[in-house]
């Protein structure tokens, strides 16, 4: 895994793959303002793109084989952090559009260039890198002295309602990521994830050209096109992006394998959990709660709703969820209360949620977990993807089309009472001599029928452990959020370290009341202090 998080604040702050044909007899250098063009325009669209990318496939994969010059190469973060694009430069600055795009400089951890093109008319023009484009302010860049075919790193959106916060952000490898409607960064989104969490390396597909469309005016959508490639893959995606209190992303891929992949990842969500009230074992800061996102929710193929509480474990950890069909998935954010985080800084209770909504049939498959230790917030440590049953084979045209949706709360909702915290601790009986060790598990759940039960109500808590022995099960009415709570401790059989899976819901009368809670517990080392 990369040591994503550093460079991913940097979107708080605000090669050839083609040949171009013969001049159109279009004024580019009118058209674009402040931009200057690079080559010809030439016919374009998405399945020019999808082309494109098959034939790159088709090809040996070639990496970037260049290098940056020397004092960019040698920037540090505070160094990189100060350059900043000239607004009056941006893509579209001199329309009247809902949309600017402004470019990310090269330098720190982002070293090979991403071709960037304007698309209009149905012609695609190639935007030439210019250092007037950025002020340099501490770098220590000298303008006159960069190459001018120095490229560019990435790319930002920004809407209409606010010239200066960007609304989504395209920046290193695959990664992009945007806000709702709290206008806060948080957890990314990628274009492709490939054998991530397996004990080889990783591979990171790179976006390495896009094509930004010039939206009709009035519009409150912009669509961007992205060419993918890596070792094992290449593909072209299409992005259509609508801001709002919940920005909407459709997303459209062809992708086209070089190799046989073991573990893809289509729709990866990647983010931060280093504690919360479910997993103190880094509890090392003065905040309470320090994460990006707090729980998996998937809505599977046959209905039932899952909730999974993310944690940091001891050592990398990886859940497969078997599915067909699934409605929808995602990183999400439930817990959105301030004095849990006390974080008056980067705010952790206003990030977005990500909601991954397929626009089809996926077919067999199985909705993945990697979770990874962390030490601190620094450090993306959670990636949660679908992951296709269908071996993936070179010569072979996957075509896969889904929504993402960045905001408070996904979209789509449980109609069953949901879990509103998880709380762990050591068990036994308060006053009574502990002859055995044993965790205790407190799960709320609130929401739906529940507020409407009697206190005497017989819900029963259904509860199932991959091992060990479940102990001092319990639920019970919960008036302060207008819930239940169910309690149990488990015991484990034996001195293994190895996970526990849990899984829990509330019923009433035969009938479900509740969402499934599922869970992984590491029981500590037999040594461990917390035994006593």
């Amino acid at each position: 895994m990369q040591n994503r998080r550093r460079f991913l604040r940097t979107l708080g702050r605000g090669a050839a793959y083609a040949s171009a044909t013969a001049a159109l007899g279009l004024n580019w250098t009118e058209a674009l303002a402040d931009l200057k063009p690079l080559g010809a325009p030439r016919p374009f669209d998405f399945a020019t793109l999808k082309g494109q990318a098959r034939a790159l496939a088709g090809a040996p994969y070639q990496p970037f084989a260049g290098t940056l010059p020397p004092a960019v190469a040698a920037l540090d973060w505070d160094q990189y952090q100060s350059i900043q694009f000239r607004a009056d430069h941006a893509l579209w600055a001199d329309r009247d559009l809902r949309f600017q795009a402004k470019f990310f400089h090269l330098g720190l951890f982002f070293k090979k260039p991403v071709r960037m093109y304007e698309l209009a008319d149905g012609q695609a023009q190639e935007l030439a890198y210019d250092p007037a484009m950025f002020d340099y302010g501490k770098s220590g860049l000298a303008a006159a002295a960069l190459p001018a075919d120095l490229g560019f790193a990435g790319f930002r959106l920004n809407f209409h309602t606010d010239p200066v916060r960007d609304v989504a952000a395209f920046l290193g490898a695959s990664y992009f990521r945007a806000v709702g409607g709290d206008w806060q960064y948080g957890l990314s989104a990628r274009g492709l994830a490939i054998d991530t969490g397996m004990a080889r390396p990783e591979e990171f597909p790179d976006f390495v050209a896009f094509y930004l469309e010039r939206p009709a005016p009035g519009s409150n959508t912009v669509v961007v096109l992205a060419l993918l490639d890596s070792q094992s893959i290449a593909g072209a995606y299409r992005f259509a992006i609508t801001p709002g209190d919940t920005q909407v992303m459709e997303i459209d891929a062809a992708l086209y394998p070089r190799q046989p992949i073991e573990r893809l990842g289509l729709a990866p969500c990647t983010s931060m959990f280093q504690t919360a009230e479910n997993d103190r074992r880094m509890a090392n800061d003065w905040r309470p709660e320090i994460h990006d996102s707090d729980g998996l929710q998937m809505w599977r193929g046959n209905g039932e709703w899952v909730w999974r509480p993310l944690t940091n474990p001891p050592t990398l950890q990886f859940n497969a969820f078997g599915d067909q069909n699934p409605r929808g998935f995602g990183l999400v954010q439930r817990d959105r209360n301030f004095d849990h985080y006390q974080d008056d800084g980067v705010f952790y209770d206003r990030r977005p949620s990500l909601w991954v909504e397929p626009k089809a049939d996926w077919g067999e498959g199985a909705i993945q977990l990697v979770e990874i230790p962390t030490i601190d917030e620094t450090f993306d440590n959670i990636v949660a993807f679908w992951h296709p049953a269908k071996p993936v084979q070179p010569g072979e045209e996957w075509l896969v089309g889904y929504r993402l949706y960045w905001g408070a709360q996904p979209p789509a909702r449980p109609t069953l009472a949901h879990c509103v915290a998880t709380r762990t601790g050591l068990g036994g009986i308060v006053g009574q001599p502990r002859k055995y060790f044993s965790w205790r598990f407190a799960v709320d759940f609130a929401g739906a029928d529940l507020a409407q039960l009697g206190r005497d109500a017989k819900v029963e808590p259904v509860i199932t452990a991959s091992r060990g022995t479940i102990e001092i099960a319990s639920a019970r009415p919960l008036e302060s959020i207008n819930g239940w709570r169910a309690m149990f401790d488990v015991r484990p059989d034996d001195e293994s370290t190895e996970p526990i899976t849990l899984r829990l819901y509330l019923r009433h009368d035969g009938q479900p009341l509740t969402e499934t809670w599922r869970y992984q517990w590491v029981p500590p080392a037999p040594a461990d202090p917390r035994l006593d």
